[in-house]
């Protein structure tokens, strides 16, 4: 999760957001080229004496007509290899369903018989001692670490949004609708979000953890819950 005063993004953990700030920090480079080339420009008229002297209208029309274009491909190329990525899902192991409540969340493990359960902010006065405020839930969602998670996103009243911005999520749940997504722990640990779209009056005690486990932790913990 985040920590104080911190500018960037959180850790990356999973492959998506990974490749979502090598993105970002590619077209920052980009950026601050442009930027770079047009303070250098303006330094130049300001500090040079003009000259009468004119180049060819033809010359000029194909730089700024081909430079441009080549620093939009530099951009377009990446940013669309990543959105396939990201709107691919190939043969998930395991397929996690969402739905969004004013303002609570219930997840349905539908690869298991029986595994739903709802998921409540926990408030502050009854926070143990080192987690989070408005952040810890009473229950967690539990997945394998190292396995790809299909979650379908949906809504029971209002707008709702799924995120976790580690591992690169974020899908708008909408009344009537299935969207879906997908993530790929690459670690175990404990991954925080929130519902990210205003959705009402408590909007913002509705949180999203999200607990990555080894496999036979996983196993167990949906046995325990199914059984």
């Amino acid at each position: 999760m985040a920590n104080h005063s911190q500018l960037g993004f959180q850790d990356a953990s999973s492959p998506i957001m990974e490749e979502l700030i090598q993105f970002h920090d590619h077209a920052l480079m980009v950026a601050l080229a442009i930027c770079s080339l047009v303070l250098y420009l303006l330094t130049l008229m300001l500090t040079e004496k003009l000259s009468s002297s004119t180049v060819d209208a033809q010359e000029i029309e194909l730089v700024w007509t081909i430079l441009p274009a080549m620093v939009l491909i530099t951009l377009a190329l990446p940013s669309l290899r990543i959105l396939y990525m990201m709107d691919e899902i190939n043969e998930p192991d395991l397929t996690l369903k969402a739905i969004g409540h004013q303002w609570y969340w219930t997840y349905e493990y539908t690869d298991f018989k029986d595994l739903t359960f709802d998921s409540y902010m926990i408030p502050t006065a009854d926070l143990p001692l080192g987690h989070f405020r408005l952040l810890e839930v009473d229950h967690r969602v539990i997945v394998p670490t190292g396995s790809t998670v299909r979650v379908i996103v949906t809504a029971d009243d209002v707008l709702h949004s799924w995120a976790v911005p580690s591992l690169g999520v974020k899908t708008d749940a909408i009344p009537g609708r299935l969207n879906q997504t997908s993530f790929l722990a690459t670690r175990p640990g404990v991954y925080y979000g929130q519902c990210s779209e205003i959705c009402g009056a408590n909007h913002s005690f509705m949180p999203i953890v999200v607990e990555s486990a080894p496999l036979p932790n996983f196993e167990h913990w949906s046995s325990s819950l199914s059984s």
